[in-house]
């Protein structure tokens, strides 16, 4: 009993002290309160909820309230540790624990306390408490919001990659995609991808939306190589070994030069090699003192996993000496041994994994890698873009109809540039109010072949990984690896049908052709260009400049030199179009316009019996008045790289694509029809000026250049053939002197010439990347690219220019910028090339006086002969030193022994790369598509100017006969032993020399029935006998005599109607120029394949 008297006395002494320590802390407390029942009512409201501060309570019309003693209360005793709470049943207290709960997270602070008496000023404004409503699955309310820190340079990023053994990357490209997205993988390092030096074909179906790769494929022999895909925010840069490693194969790069961070991928075939730890110790010398972080990862297929045998031994030791640690522990083979290894120095990893995936026979290696970046990943840009769909026109119209935005429907006399803001304000405001413009983010788009058919296979596939990693299953196993193989070909043949669809709607368009096919085959190479005002300005700066200094190497001479002559017709205005001819002419233009478009060109098409009525005002005003509204003259430029893989830090590498508003080209077209009937009826046009006219070409203009020089050879003298090169020549013609050509040689007066003047006048462009965009700058020379009457200006700028060759008896030919100028040199006048010396200095202070400059270090020139020319003695002067054995005229390569031997190298070694990229292809085609490509990519390099083979030795056109029979084996499937001719005969393919028959014979029928250019119709004469004959009705040609058959028999003028005579009388009395093509070709079918 002692022990609980103790106890108890204790007790007592312990509340004794702690009363008087309330006496002592708590002061001027009445000990006996008395409330009435008003007062008691008066207190319940602000205990209403536990958890309000009472402080804050007020009610209507009165002062704030406390509870009684509140203010006697000392400080630190406002919070108390929260008392036990006993649970009770539930359905009991309405939820107050989990309020209570709720109540807690909200405070980060202090979650373990609550008020009892009333809340501390450190808790005021705390949000109210949810009402939490229970439900199953996630409670994103229990959820609270971080501020989110921006991204800050230095800041550490960790990197997620994977090492993965393939074993033919080939047939695993989606399911290796699938993976890598799965993940969320910065980097995957590949080995074992099985491809071939050239073969990037594998690539574009692995590749993930914003990601590159870089490959080590093996030199020579089956399997092997390496890769690495990864990212394109982190700058990976590829190292060249200086030497190679027999032993093993290696893909090492550099991430971001300023870290000194040096990766390599190692494959080591499973092979023994006794010069592997030699060869690996060499290569680790040379980067471990250069490089402060190494990650070398790879499959070694070195047993580490067993440290007593030899091998592994000695491969362990050269690590831990090298001061690299070796990450994984565990077998990545399934056979238990441990092949992939991670190897690293100075770096930090985390997370390391080795995951099941069964399409191979390793497994992947999974881990973070703490990359001490100085570049962050920046969010997405945004981007404004409107919801068009199909019933986008018809809510357009009606809301446009609904709308008045000319009073009275004002006629074409009123003021140009008021209908078009008019016209302009009123459109922006209905699309506003039908397809409000939204900003959004960027988000990179899935393959346009995904469909929901391939989604739900991969689905499938994903069941099955989990059933099989949840049981374990032979069974499951297999139902995986089918499931696996159902995915991978459900993908291709989606993908197959996607490309089909594109060929089939696009095969007369060779563009979408070469762009849709270099996607597939060639990865594109990302453009890293920032959407910043900055980068626009410094585009525009560039483009300006780069013209001004041309424009300064141009010194114009002291005196004037111009030609004066006179025109006996004139163009006072151009006439109104009517209503149908608008609407049939919009119809056949191309939807492109300019970004500052009111309405987007396709839309517009589609809205254009609404809009018709205003858009013809605004059309006859402008011609009838001569006046161009601003905002047709004015061009939104995008640089566009020249070419893959240029250096984008370089601005001379960009070309200024620029894009005007579909309705100023719509004006243009209207014009141009107008002005080229006009040119045509009054012969105003140079005749030797090919360039953006009808039915001329380059092939028409190489032609009647070959066939002056052959004729010239052919009888005995030499021909000079210089090329000239002009710098910029559209963007340096001055616009004054261009409106005084129009209206000195072409003619044009009254409001004619004042639209042309309109026209030139106060022209404008800015610079935009994606949202960002340069201030306005104004065009002070030059013609406005990308208009419709860009080139045509440009020829007639250049009208002169024959005048003087003319002069000077000096033969020519032009296309666009491009001058061919030659002339026979005589032996009877000692080869003297006089005259052509003093034409090229009158050509060039034209050049001059006119603000075009000619780059002399371009300029190239040819000499010809009736024979071998190298033992020609011809004093050329200043032309010396230009003087070449080959020049590339027009796209083909011209020899001064005429034999053509360097072009149809060129063509041959062309053609053979395409087929071989084609062959990559033809799984993904179907027989008739890849026949399209065949005839896109192959016939035409094999047709392109072949008119000009004429008389070639047989030994050249074998070459380019193989390059045809490649092209037939390969869309056929046969083999090399067999026949070609019944291969040719089943694909109905000409051979090549029929086919250069048949060119020069399709040339001859243009220029009897008026569809050839008129310098080649001079050419062919029809044959008139002196008296009546039989031959008379028989539409024969005159064939000129020859004295050389290399030379003058393979001039066109006289090849082509010896030929055309030998045809049939049916053929040569066709007057249809598609029946005449489909009977030719037969008749030349029937006689290859008799």
């Amino acid at each position: 009993m002692a022990p609980v008297c103790l106890a108890s006395l204790l007790s007592l002494r312990v509340l004794f002290v702690f009363a008087l320590c309330l006496l002592t802390l708590v002061t001027n407390v009445n000990l006996l309160l008395i409330y009435d029942r008003q007062t008691l009512l008066n207190l319940r409201p602000p205990f209403r909820n536990p958890f309000q501060n009472p402080l804050q309570l007020k009610l209507p019309g009165q002062e704030s309230r406390c509870p009684p003693l509140f203010s006697s209360i000392p400080a630190h005793l406002y919070r108390a540790p929260l008392p036990r709470w006993r649970r009770r049943r539930r359905g009991r207290r309405s939820g107050l624990l989990v309020k209570l709960k709720a109540v807690r997270c909200t405070d980060p602070v202090a979650p373990c306390l609550v008020s009892l008496v009333g809340v501390d000023v450190e808790l005021r404004g705390r949000r109210p408490t949810l009402p939490y409503l229970r439900k199953r699955g996630r409670g994103l309310h229990n959820l609270r919001q971080l501020p989110r820190a921006l991204p800050m340079k230095g800041t550490p990023i960790p990197a997620r990659m994977a090492l993965v053994n393939a074993r033919s990357l080939a047939n695993k490209t989606f399911i290796l995609k699938d993976f890598f997205v799965t993940h969320r993988l910065d980097f995957l390092y590949v080995t074992e991808t099985w491809i071939s030096g050239d073969d990037s074909s594998a690539f574009t179906e692995l590749l993930p939306p914003d990601c590159s790769y870089l490959s080590a494929p093996r030199s020579s022999g089956r399997g092997g190589g390496v890769a690495t895909v990864y990212r394109t925010s982190y700058n990976c840069k590829q190292v060249t070994l200086t030497k190679t490693y027999s032993s093993f194969e290696a893909s090492v790069f550099k991430l971001d030069p300023a870290l000194s961070m040096f990766c390599a991928v190692i494959y080591r075939p499973p092979k023994y090699n006794k010069d592997f730890i030699d060869d690996f110790a060499v290569f680790l010398a040379g980067i471990m003192p250069k490089y402060d972080r190494i990650l070398i990862v790879g499959d070694f297929n070195i047993h580490v996993c067993c440290p007593d045998k030899a091998p592994a031994r000695d491969f362990l030791n050269l690590i831990n000496s090298s001061n690299l640690v070796q990450l994984v522990s565990a077998p990545t083979q399934e056979h238990g041994h441990t092949l992939d290894l991670i190897l690293t120095h100075g770096l930090t990893t985390f997370d390391l994994e080795i995951c099941d995936a069964l399409f191979s026979d390793h497994m992947p290696v999974l881990f973070n890698v703490q990359l001490p970046c100085h570049t962050v990943k920046f969010p997405a840009p945004f981007l404004c873009s409107r919801t068009i769909n199909s019933h986008t026109a018809a809510q357009f119209s009606a809301a446009f109809n609904s709308t008045i935005i000319l009073p009275e429907h004002q006629s074409c006399n009123s003021d140009v540039e008021n209908m078009t803001s008019c016209l302009y304000s009123t459109c922006q405001t209905v699309l506003d109010s039908v397809a409000p413009l939204k900003t959004r983010l960027s988000r990179l788009r899935s393959e346009p072949w995904l469909d929901e058919t391939t989604r739900a296979v991969r689905r499938e596939c994903r069941r099955a990984e989990r059933k099989w990693k949840k049981d374990r299953l032979q069974v499951s196993f297999q139902l995986l690896r089918g499931s696996w193989r159902s995915y991978q070909k459900t993908t291709k043949a989606a993908k197959t049908k996607h490309f089909s669809d594109i060929i089939a709607s696009n095969q007369h368009n060779p563009r979408v052709l070469f762009k849709t096919i270099n996607s597939v085959l060639n990865v594109p190479q990302p453009v890293s260009l920032e959407n910043s005002t900055e980068v626009c300005e410094m585009f525009m700066t560039f483009f300006i400049d780069k013209i001004k200094n041309i424009r300064t190497l141009i010194s114009p001479p002291s005196f004037s030199h111009s030609i004066s002559t006179s025109c006996s017709t004139v163009l006072h205005r151009f006439e109104p179009v009517s209503l149908s001819y608008l609407e049939k002419l919009i119809s056949q233009m191309k939807p492109s316009g300019s970004p500052n478009d009111p309405v987007p060109p396709r839309l517009f098409k589609e809205v254009f019996p609404t809009l018709a009525p205003y858009v013809l005002d605004l059309i006859n005003g402008s011609l009838i008045h001569g006046s161009v509204p601003s905002c047709f003259k004015h061009a939104v430029v995008t640089p566009l790289i020249k070419k893959p893989g240029l250096d984008s830090s370089i601005l001379s590498n960009f070309r200024p694509i620029s894009k005007l508003p579909f309705l100023s080209k719509v004006l243009e077209k209207i014009v141009y029809c107008q002005l080229t009937t006009f040119l045509e009826e009054n012969s105003i046009l140079e005749v030797f000026q090919s360039g953006f006219k009808p039915r001329h070409s380059t092939e028409s203009a190489l032609l009647r250049v070959s066939n002056d020089i052959f004729l010239a050879t052919d009888a005995g003298h030499h021909v000079v053939l210089v090329l000239l090169d002009l710098a910029a020549a559209f963007d340096t013609v001055d616009h004054q002197i261009l409106l005084s050509r129009l209206e000195s040689w072409v003619g044009l007066r009254g409001s004619a010439l004042e639209w042309f003047r309109s026209y030139l006048n106060e022209r404008s462009f800015c610079v935009r990347l994606g949202r960002a965009e340069s201030r306005r700058a104004t065009f002070t020379c030059g013609v406005p690219q990308g208009s419709v009457l860009g080139p045509l200006l440009f020829s007639l700028y250049l009208l002169p220019l024959g005048s003087i060759l003319r002069k000077h008896r000096i033969s020519f030919h032009l296309y666009a910028d491009d001058s061919q100028i030659y002339i026979p040199l005589k032996q009877e006048e000692a080869y003297s090339a006089h005259q052509l010396l003093e034409c090229l200095d009158d050509i060039k202070t034209w050049m001059s006086c006119n603000f075009l400059h000619l780059n002399q270090e371009k300029t190239e020139v040819l000499l010809f002969g009736p024979s071998d020319v190298s033992k020609a003695h011809v004093d050329l002067g200043f032309l010396n030193d230009h003087l070449k054995q080959t020049a590339t005229s027009l796209g083909v390569k011209l020899d001064s022994n005429l034999t053509f031997n360097a072009h149809i190298n060129l063509v041959v070694k062309s053609s053979f790369f395409h087929l071989r990229q084609l062959a990559k292809v033809k799984p993904l085609l179907s027989r008739h598509d890849f026949e399209i490509l065949i005839h896109a990519f192959i016939s035409t390099r094999l047709d392109y100017c072949n008119a000009l083979y004429v008389g070639l030795s047989q030994k050249l056109l074998a070459r380019l006969q193989l390059v045809q029979n490649a092209a037939a084996r390969l869309l056929t499937g046969t083999r090399k032993q067999e026949h070609i001719t019944p291969i040719l005969a089943s694909l109905h393919w000409l051979p090549v020399r029929l086919r250069i028959d048949f060119k020069i014979l399709l040339f001859v029928f243009k220029c009897l029935h008026g569809l050839a250019p008129k310098y080649l119709s001079d050419l062919i004469q029809v044959y008139n006998p002196p008296r009546s004959l039989r031959s008379t009705n028989q539409t024969q040609l005159v064939v000129s005599k020859t004295r050389r058959k290399l030379r003058g028999d393979r001039a066109f003028s006289v090849f082509g109607p010896k030929i055309w005579n030998e045809l049939p009388l049916y053929l040569r009395q066709i007057n249809s120029l598609s029946i005449f093509k489909s009977a030719l070709k037969t008749y030349f079918f029937t006689l290859a394949f008799n």
